[in-house]
């Protein structure tokens, strides 16, 4: 713990969670940090009554936090009610899995300020555990203006913005379509309504795994048929840009499952196996969702 820690008055950290131990780790890495946020809030979607005592335990290292148990589901949800209890300029988010930097809340206030107004997103390196594919390594800095045909550059569990703008993009979508890809839906909303993303790589977080192989096929599933909800949430509205993103991404997932097979990378071939599989099915989820909405 730091004997007396920098704490930036207007910045707070929101951190959804279903309970899992894992959340222990993620909080030391917060109070081992240069600077402490002004406060953090836990949103807690999980079932077991721990995460309450480990709330109190953080409390005694000297550290603000709020904790708001919560029966609703997705961690749209998590994010929407904790950025609603958010009282300073600023809200970083990341997640019970990732262990951030220790100059990581510095860093992101020193850029969030800079960029104004911005969202800020920042490096994800694999940490201990299973084998990582959803990792951010590139060193270099940029800045994102509008979306692009393979991706936009957006980490959810490494990202921070300023009140104002979670104001003028609006919350997190809840539709159970796209439950894994409401941080692919985000950045996305956030361009089109000309607010850019600032990439910096000095901004870093590690990414624990905990699942093992049956839980990452399902998780791939999860996110190739989230991925193809929110392409069918914006095609159920003419959107012309999501329908050429529809045909990258398909075939961008066939030669990955293709390529991996053919070098022996059985955990590739998995994810892009779960994208060429998924993505469809997903999509018409998504189209019907819109027309429900």
């Amino acid at each position: 713990m730091n004997a007396a820690p920098n704490i930036d008055p207007e910045l707070t950290l929101v951190i959804p969670t279903l309970g899992r131990p894992i959340l222990r780790r993620m909080l030391g890495a917060v109070i081992a940090g240069d600077t402490w946020p002004a406060r953090v809030v836990i949103v807690d979607q999980g079932p077991d009554a721990a995460t309450a005592a480990l709330v109190e335990e953080m409390r005694s290292t000297g550290l603000d936090v709020l904790y708001l148990p919560s029966s609703r589901t997705g961690r749209s949800a998590g994010l929407n009610d904790g950025i609603a209890r958010v009282a300073t300029p600023y809200v970083a988010i990341t997640d019970d899995d990732c262990l951030v930097a220790p100059d990581w809340l510095r860093r992101l206030g020193e850029r969030l300020r800079r960029h104004a107004p911005a969202i800020v997103t920042g490096r994800v390196d694999a940490g201990e555990g299973e084998a990582q594919l959803a990792v951010v390594t590139s060193e270099v800095e940029e800045i994102q203006s509008r979306p692009r045909l393979r991706f936009d550059r957006l980490s959810g569990g490494n990202m921070g913005m300023s009140l104002a703008v979670a104001r003028r993009v609006g919350p997190f979508a809840e539709a159970a379509s796209m439950r894994t890809a409401e941080d692919n839906e985000y950045a996305y909303r956030a361009l089109r309504a000309g607010i850019p993303i600032v990439y910096a790589p000095d901004v870093a977080v590690a990414h624990l795994g905990w699942r093992d192989t049956a839980g990452r096929i399902e998780q791939y599933r999860g996110y190739a048929l989230s991925q193809g909800g929110f392409f069918g949430w914006y095609l159920r509205q003419g959107d012309g840009f999501i329908a050429l993103r529809v045909a990258v991404h398909l075939l961008r997932s066939l030669r990955r499952w293709l390529v991996a097979r053919l070098k022996g990378d059985d955990e590739m071939a998995l994810n892009g196996r779960a994208y060429v599989l998924g993505l469809l099915p997903g999509l018409r989820a998504g189209w019907r969702e819109r027309g429900q909405a």
